[in-house]
């Protein structure tokens, strides 16, 4: 990797849900402390950066994606003090801290918003927000028929008889990005973080700002969607180039937003960076996001939701490094994260549907453990030997399945409520991980602690913990420290391009100059290497020169 770069341009970066990282003081719950304790971990694992999912004031109607106060940290995680001690901390390991930051909506307990509230319709305050009086002689019918992505109707009616837009629950009123003072206020927010040593932001609904000004119906054939729009790709068939005109999502409108949040990381020294989760119809749109006045990355959902398939997996990779490539911003690769299924569960269905989000993906089949388990493994290795920079989140490394069987008793996720309770949420991708010992809290909690952790962990994730795969050459971790330091010091990993290389159909192989080879088979039959002066890394035995179905090779030549 080039050592001019910017650092964002080949980054590997872990994400950590801070509430199921670790728990520092016992009270059952992930916090800042927790995270402090474990960064030599982080570092030895071989990270560039973590990326925070929100740790501010906040009522957690949705685990802290409703803000209540974004200069100040939750009483839950710790104090301001502990983050900036944390940033501090983080850079001696030379480790860099991305919190994340959620511009679409505050929580109902801002100040703003009670102060709309407070002022009635047509005040000044209310213009923050988006308040509309309702349809019909009476005004009982919502302003129009948009949707929230967690279910039910996307508008709340208040006593005064106006309706606020909250495009996730209730609780997450919609700011109106067309108020200046909006515009403003995230700016100074900005500002205050980058000026305590944050290295960039992760932009929350980074494609849902900015609303059409009449607020029309939705198109048809709309789908209401988990987090926004999605490419569309039907089981077999090529993409739909086609962009539909969204009232609410990923609008023209919102580049001008992050030009000038560019602007303000460009004030502050070392690189500080911005990554988007912005859901878009194809790979231009996305790239909208990440030109060079605009954001620095964005995450490639399409690489994540690909099916275990070599064309689908192809496709993806080149349209990405295509239209990422045209205006000079570098891929970013992705398997999980806090919102999806992990993909050990994903992979280990042997019929493995194209699934969307909105959809919110029902697996296909029993889980095979074994069969995700080595796709993930090889999945791992293709994913970090890709151009660009990667993101891996936590537990991956330790090859944690989705807890599909957690009580409906214990489940927090908003979107099981409003579902009435037919949609289970997010829950089972966020489970507390495990670090040591054979029994639940599995180190996640320090021992004696108070609480049980805020969900409950599998019996046998004792065997899957970080103590227990430490030292285990077979372990998924071990794999992971071994590719993460492959990939620090070859000079073919990280940013740049790649060759594909001749090869059947069911096998993904391509070339990084200087001198490395990625292999991946994806058929069901053995697959023989092609020639090379070593083997550098594999995700399973490889015999003879041959390369068993779903396993992936790395390769010197």
């Amino acid at each position: 990797m080039s050592g001019t770069a910017p650092w964002w341009r080949s980054a590997v970066i872990y994400q950590v849900y801070i509430r199921s990282f670790a728990d520092g003081n016992g009270d059952g719950v992930g916090d800042i402390a927790g995270i402090r304790s474990r960064l030599p971990y982080l570092k030895s694992l071989g990270v560039d950066a973590v990326w925070i999912n929100p740790w501010y004031k906040s009522p957690m109607a949705d685990h802290g994606y409703d803000v209540a106060d974004y200069r100040a940290i939750d009483p839950l995680f710790g104090t301001l003090a502990e983050a900036e001690e944390l940033i501090e901390e983080a850079h001696r390991h030379g480790i860099r801290v991305i919190p994340d930051i959620v511009p679409n909506h505050t929580s109902d307990q801002h100040a703003w918003f009670q102060a709309a509230l407070a002022a009635g319709p047509g005040s000044p305050e209310r213009e923050r927000y988006v308040f509309r009086p309702g349809r019909g002689s009476d005004g009982a019918e919502p302003p129009n028929d948009w949707v929230s992505s967690f279910g039910g109707p996307a508008w709340t009616r208040l006593p005064d008889g106006e309706w606020y837009l909250h495009l996730f629950a209730p609780e997450q009123p919609d700011l109106n990005w067309e108020h200046p003072e909006v515009r403003a206020e995230f700016e100074s927010i900005l500002r205050f973080w980058f000026s305590r040593g944050v290295d960039g932001f992760r932009i929350d609904v980074a494609h849902g700002l900015i609303k059409h000004p009449e607020l029309p119906d939705l198109p048809p054939r709309h789908e209401p969607a988990l987090l926004g729009p999605l490419s569309r790709r039907d089981e077999g068939e090529e993409r739909i180039r086609q962009h539909i005109d969204h009232p609410h999502w990923d609008r023209d409108e919102v580049h001008e937003i992050y030009r000038a949040w560019r602007r303000v990381a460009d004030e502050f020294t070392g690189d500080r960076s911005f990554v988007a989760e912005a859901w878009a119809d194809t790979p231009e749109r996305l790239a909208a996001y990440v030109r060079p006045e605009g954001l620095h990355t964005a995450f490639n959902f399409d690489f994540l939701m690909a099916s275990w398939d070599p064309k689908d997996l192809r496709a993806v990779i080149d349209d990405s490094l295509a239209m990422l490539g045209a205006v000079g911003a570098p891929a970013t690769w992705v398997l999980s994260n806090h919102d999806v299924m992990r993909h050990v569960s994903r992979y280990g269905r042997r019929t493995v549907k194209r699934w969307l989000a909105n959809e919110r993906y029902e697996p296909e089949g029993p889980l095979d453990l074994e069969l995700g388990t080595r796709r993930a493994r090889a999945a791992a290795l293709l994913m970090l030997a890709l151009p660009g920079g990667a993101y891996i989140y936590q537990g991956e490394e330790l090859g944690l399945p989705e807890v599909e069987d957690l009580p409906e008793s214990v489940l927090q996720d908003p979107i099981w409520e409003r579902s009435g309770h037919t949609e289970r949420g997010r829950d089972g991708c966020r489970v507390p991980i495990p670090w040591s010992g054979r029994t639940a809290p599995f180190g996640f909690s320090p021992e004696g602690a108070s609480a049980a952790p805020w969900l409950p962990q599998p019996a046998d994730w004792g065997e899957r913990s970080v103590e227990a795969q430490t030292g285990d050459e077979a372990s998924m971790l071990e794999l992971y420290r071994r590719a993460l330091r492959v990939r620090r010091e070859h000079p073919a990993l990280g940013d740049g391009t790649l060759t594909w290389l001749d090869a059947p159909a069911s096998v993904l192989a391509f070339r990084r100059d200087p001198g490395f080879l990625c292999v991946v088979n994806l058929s069901a039959e053995a697959y023989r290497l092609p020639e090379h002066t070593s083997a550098l890394l594999a995700s399973g035995p490889v015999e003879g020169g041959l390369l068993a179905p779903d396993q992936a090779a790395w390769l010197a030549v």
